[in-house]
C-alpha cells in the first residue's frame, strides 16, 4: 500500500466507525396509570420490543419500564435523558416540541398509542355541568394546566363561556395521580371531582352518589390520548430501536383487539389489582370510544388551542411536524 492509499484509507475511517457504531443496549420507557397505557403493558409482558429489536439485529436489548404519576415527571425524565421514550398526551408533545424545536433534543412522536376520552366525574349532586362548579369544589387532574385533562377542561370552558374565559376553572384544579384521585373522590377526602381516564371513571361511576359531568369527546370529538415520543438525538442515533418500538405498538394493538381478555389479565397482573375482574376490563377495552391505534386524531385542534392561549410560540403546519418522518404514512389529523 502506498502513502496515498494509506491516507485515503484513514479518511474513510470515521464513516466506517459511524456505520459500525452499535445502538444502545438498554432503554427506559415511562408510562402512567390506567388503560391508556395498556399497549405498553402488553409490550412489557410479552417482551415485544426486545423481540422486534432482535429481528432487526439488536440482540439482548434491556427494556426497563418506569411508571410515574403525571406528565411533568415524564417530560423531565425525557429531557434529562434518564428516560428514552415516554407516552404523553397531545399537550405535552406540543409543549415539548415547541420548547425543543430545531435542537438535538427536539421531541417528536414515533406513533400514537390510542384514542380515548377523558371523563369528568363528581360526587357533588349540585354539579350537573361544568357551569355548576364553585370555589367549594376541587377537580383532580394529573397535572394542572399542562395535562390532557387540564386542557380538555379549558377547551370546555372556552366553548361554554367564550374563549377569553378558557381558564375560568383552573383555580379549582389540583394535581393528583389517578389512583389517589379516585380514592379521594370515592372516600370523600381532599377532592370531590376527577377528570380521569379508563378504568378509573368506570370504577368511580359504580359508586352511589358519583355521576358523570363531561366527556372530552363532547367538546372536540374523538382525539388521541397518548403518543409515544422520544428526542431527535436518540431517534437519529438509534433508528432500529425506534423501529422496534413502533412495530411493538402495532403488534400490541392487534393483540388487544384480538385478545381483550388476555390483555385485561395482563393489566390486572402488572398493576397488582385484585379487586376487579378481567371481564369488567374487557367491557372497557372493547368500548367503541376506546381505540388502540397508532394513528393520531385531532392533534391539530389541540395545537391550535394551545397556540391561541400562548402555550406554544410556533404552530405546526400539520400533525406531521410533530412526528418523525417514518410515521408520516399514518392517516392522521
Amino acid at each position: 500500500m502506498n502513502r496515498r492509499e494509506f491516507v485515503a484509507g484513514l479518511a474513510t475511517l470515521p464513516a466506517l466507525v459511524r456505520s459500525a457504531r452499535a445502538e444502545v443496549s438498554s432503554i427506559r420507557l415511562g408510562k402512567q396509570y390506567g388503560l391508556p397505557f395498556l399497549p405498553q403493558m402488553v409490550m412489557e409482558d410479552h417482551k415485544m420490543i426486545e423481540a422486534h429489536a432482535a429481528r432487526l439485529g439488536i440482540n439482548g436489548l434491556s427494556v426497563i419500564w418506569q411508571t410515574m404519576g403525571g406528565p411533568g415527571a415524564l417530560n423531565d425524565g425525557l429531557l434529562s435523558g434518564s428516560i428514552q421514550f415516554v407516552n404523553v398526551a397531545s399537550p405535552s408533545l406540543a409543549t415539548l416540541w415547541d420548547k425543543t424545536y430545531c435542537s438535538p433534543s427536539e421531541v417528536r412522536a414515533i406513533c400514537a398509542v390510542q384514542s380515548m376520552p377523558y371523563v369528568l366525574t363528581t360526587r357533588n349532586p349540585a354539579v350537573k355541568t361544568i357551569a355548576d362548579f364553585t370555589s367549594a369544589d376541587r377537580i383532580a387532574v394529573p397535572t394542572v394546566k399542562i395535562s390532557g385533562q387540564a386542557m380538555a377542561l379549558q377547551m370546555a370552558a372556552a366553548k361554554l363561556w367564550g374563549f377569553e374565559k378558557y381558564d375560568r376553572l383552573d383555580e379549582f384544579t389540583v394535581s393528583m395521580g389517578h389512583p389517589d384521585a379516585m380514592q379521594a373522590v370515592v372516600s370523600g377526602q381532599t377532592v370531590n371531582s376527577h377528570f380521569s381516564v379508563a378504568p378509573f371513571n368506570y370504577y368511580e361511576l359504580r359508586v352511589a352518589g358519583i355521576h358523570k359531568v363531561l366527556s372530552s369527546y363532547e367538546t372536540d370529538g374523538k382525539h388521541t390520548n397518548g403518543l409515544q415520543v422520544t428526542t431527535r438525538a436518540f431517534h437519529d442515533a438509534n433508528p432500529k430501536i425506534c423501529q422496534a418500538v413502533r412495530a411493538a405498538h402495532e403488534e400490541a394493538n392487534a393483540f388487544i383487539k384480538r385478545e381483550p381478555k388476555a390483555s385485561a389479565e395482563i393489566y390486572l397482573k402488572l398493576v397488582k389489582d385484585r379487586k376487579n375482574s378481567a371481564d369488567d376490563l374487557v367491557t372497557m377495552i372493547t368500548d367503541p370510544d376506546i381505540d388502540y391505534t397508532t394513528t393520531p386524531a385531532n392533534l391539530m385542534k389541540h395545537a391550535e388551542f394551545m397556540h391561541r392561549v400562548g402555550r406554544m410560540k410556533r404552530l405546526p403546519a400539520s400533525w406531521k411536524d410533530l412526528f418523525f418522518a417514518e410515521a408520516h404514512d399514518l392517516q392522521g389529523t
